[in-house]
C-alpha cells in the first residue's frame, strides 16, 4: 500500500473505526461521541441567545452513498440528546449559492443553531459568524491553510460574541498527532 492510501485509511480511523468497517461498534470514547456531547451541553447553555455552533469535518461527507457517514451519525446523536432536527444542517444540502445564502442566513439569525460541513464548502465565503461561539474540528485538513480558513469563520469581524471556543478533538495513538505536526511544519 502507498503512503497516501495508509494515512487515508490512518486519517479515517482516527475520526471513527466504522469508516474502515461499518460493521464494527460505535466506540464510546471516539471523537464523536465527545463531540456530540460538547455540542449539546454548549447547545442547552447557549440557547436562550440562540448561539451557534459550527462543525468541520472533511472526511465522510454526506453523499448518501456510504454505508456510515460521519455527519448523519452526528446528527442522529444530536436528535436523540434533544436537539431538533430542524436547528441542525449540512452545508452540502445547499445545492446552489441562492441555496448557501439561505441557508447562512438562518445560521446568521440563529434558527439553524449547528452547521456542519467540510472546510472546502464552509471556508471562503462563509459569513456565519454574528452568533457563532464555538466551532468544532473533527479532523484534520491537510493544509496549515485550511486550519486557518476554519477558524476564520469565527476568528472575524461581525461576530457579536466576545469570547469564543474553539475544539480540536485528537484520537490518543493514531494519524492525528502525525497530522498536526505535519500542519505545525
Amino acid at each position: 500500500a502507498n503512503m497516501l492510501s495508509v494515512t487515508g485509511d490512518g486519517r479515517k480511523l482516527a475520526l471513527d473505526q466504522r469508516l474502515i468497517d461499518p460493521l464494527l461498534p460505535d466506540d464510546p470514547g471516539n471523537k464523536t461521541n465527545a463531540c456530540a456531547e460538547r455540542v449539546h451541553r454548549i447547545w442547552l447553555e447557549k440557547k436562550e441567545k440562540r448561539l451557534t455552533l459550527m462543525l468541520f469535518c472533511d472526511l465522510s461527507t454526506p453523499r448518501g452513498e456510504e454505508e456510515y457517514s460521519v455527519y448523519q451519525d452526528m446528527k442522529s446523536k444530536l436528535v436523540s440528546m434533544g436537539i431538533p432536527e430542524w436547528e441542525i444542517a449540512f452545508v452540502h444540502d445547499a445545492k446552489s449559492d441562492v441555496q448557501k445564502e439561505v441557508l447562512f442566513g438562518k445560521v446568521r439569525s440563529g434558527s439553524i443553531r449547528i452547521l456542519m460541513g467540510s472546510t472546502a464548502k464552509m471556508g471562503a465565503g462563509t459569513n456565519v459568524q454574528r452568533l457563532l461561539y464555538a466551532l468544532h474540528d473533527l479532523d484534520v485538513p491537510w493544509r496549515p491553510r485550511d486550519l486557518t480558513q476554519r477558524h476564520g469563520r469565527i476568528l472575524r469581524q461581525g461576530n457579536e460574541n466576545e469570547e469564543v471556543e474553539i475544539y480540536r478533538y485528537v484520537t490518543e495513538g493514531t494519524f492525528d498527532a502525525y497530522s498536526y505536526q505535519i500542519l505545525e511544519n
